[in-house]
């Protein structure tokens, strides 16, 4: 199945455009694979951050609804 691709026009600090034209430069690549890429860390980056935010929030749930069973085990 072929991935669906839109087009995007963006504006941005002409040195962070200057940047991504030398990485896609020195690594062969067209430019906008190199955003692509950026963009889907990016996005990886943000759903990771949330999934540890609900991950720690279950912790610390547990921890306090578990406490005296806590202090029990720890004498």
């Amino acid at each position: 199945m072929a991935i669906q691709r839109q087009r995007l026009s963006i504006h941005a600090e002409a040195a962070l455009i200057e940047a991504l034209k030398i990485i896609a430069r020195q690594e062969g690549r067209e430019l906008d694979l190199v955003l692509e890429e950026a963009i889907r860390e990016f996005v990886e980056k943000k759903k990771g951050a949330s999934s540890r935010q609900s991950v720690l929030s279950h912790f610390r749930d547990s921890v306090k609804k578990n406490r005296r069973l806590g202090e029990l085990l720890a004498q």
